[in-house]
């Protein structure tokens, strides 16, 4: 019995850079004569990648922006050829890679669910048989016979996950699309996907959430610059990535005739730090950290400059906010000066955030320094550290450790 549901062998894509229609026989012969005297600029997307995925497996697909994750889903989903390698895909295969994939835009939303289910091999009974139960979970059911074209994205990516995740594919591929979807369709989508792969079929999913990548999958395979940089269990592909990637700043220095500011105070640096004040490249929540901000003072004046630190989340709301609760109407002389706040263990949950960096006079309020989305961090988890057997994932964006009493009364 073949248990491999995708095979995939030495697998590259190229792209030809600067190409372009030209509208004319003699635009088309002068592009010939140019392209001919000048060599041709390429791009390899992806560069001998070779993985295979297991029949009943959810595999994590991460890496940064322009990695090439993207392209790897469209060759597999015969959107687009490779230029070079294998592919083996043994089973019926449904994907969800962009908002409109798959989807007609003059067709109603019905007739997309059909049409869809048609493409998979299904029939006409088989996709009624799922019907009202794609409608009920896409949420769309009072515009279900309304042309898609007028649909919002957010519509129209509920009713093309519902059709996905419903008609029973082997293999169900799902980009970063679900981003667009509010947060309590997100849920569903996961919950949905971890249904799917506990009826035995096949699921890739693509994700900058790696608490969602690290909750619904089994293994990773990690693509950076078009290569396979690494595959095997979530945990450990997760924490090699985020150990490496680029999307997260721990740190930042800046050079003497480059530093933000203004003519009383300049920053020289920022860093994420143990207690030791050593640097950190990864944040776990069952450890404390701290932010510490390196700055000059230049010019003597009647004011008190003081640090203040934004968190965001990944949708940009806000978490906190916290200020150096020096005595204000103080004034600093000119020197060098190092502020240095500690987000307390169990703190933060677990997700990706951004961290602005001001510095600030209160009275009067002068704003000196503002660095916008100055670092950008994961704080992760090991489940297994808790001290209660609950390892699910917990909501919410912060997540203290309060004290309870338990009382025979």
């Amino acid at each position: 019995m073949n248990t491999t549901a995708i095979k995939i062998e030495n697998l590259g894509k190229e792209y030809v850079l600067g190409q372009k229609k030209e509208g004319s026989l003699r635009d088309l012969l002068s592009s010939f004569f140019r392209s001919s005297k000048r060599e041709k600029s390429s791009f390899w997307a992806l560069k001998k990648v070779s993985f295979e995925v297991k029949k009943g497996e959810v595999v994590g697909i991460i890496g940064k922006n322009g990695a090439g994750k993207s392209t790897l889903l469209k060759i597999l989903s015969q959107i687009t050829k490779p230029t070079e390698g294998r592919i083996e895909i043994n089973g019926r295969v449904a994907s969800l890679l962009e908002v409109g994939t798959g989807f007609h835009p003059e067709l109603t939303g019905r007739e997309n669910v059909f049409l869809n289910g048609t493409i998979l091999g299904m029939t006409r009974k088989e996709v009624k048989a799922k019907f009202d139960e794609i409608v009920e979970f896409s949420g769309v059911g009072r515009f279900i016979d309304t042309p898609v074209k007028h649909y919002s994205s957010g519509m129209y990516v509920r009713l093309a996950f519902a059709v996905a995740a419903h008609l029973d594919p082997e293999i169900l591929i799902i980009d970063e699309v679900l981003a667009v979807g509010d947060a309590e369709f997100q849920k569903k989508c996961l919950g949905k996907m971890k249904d799917v792969a506990q009826q035995g079929r096949t699921v890739l999913f693509v994700s900058h959430n790696m608490n969602a990548v690290n909750s619904l999958c089994s293994s990773c395979v990690y693509i950076k610059d078009g290569e396979l940089e690494g595959q095997g269990g979530t945990g450990e592909i997760i924490s090699r990535y985020l150990n490496s990637t680029e999307l997260n700043t721990y740190n930042t220095s800046y050079d003497e005739n480059e530093m933000p500011g203004d003519e009383f105070v300049r920053v020289t640096s920022i860093d994420i730090v143990n207690k030791k004040l050593e640097a950190l490249k990864t944040i776990n929540i069952h450890e404390s950290f701290g932010i510490k901000v390196s700055y000059q003072v230049i010019k003597k004046g009647s004011f008190n400059p003081l640090v203040n630190i934004h968190f965001h989340t990944s949708k940009g709301e806000y978490a906190f906010v916290t200020t150096d609760n020096g005595k204000e109407g103080h004034v600093k002389s000119k020197g060098n000066y190092q502020s240095t706040v500690w987000v307390s263990k169990n703190l933060l949950n677990v997700g990706f955030y951004n961290i602005d960096v001001a510095i600030s006079t209160l009275t009067p309020v002068i704003v000196h320094a503002l660095l916008p989305s100055v670092l950008g961090v994961e704080v992760i988890e090991d489940v297994n550290l808790r001290d209660n057997d609950y390892k699910q994932e917990i909501p919410g964006v912060v997540r203290p450790k309060l004290n309870w009493e338990t009382i025979k009364i």
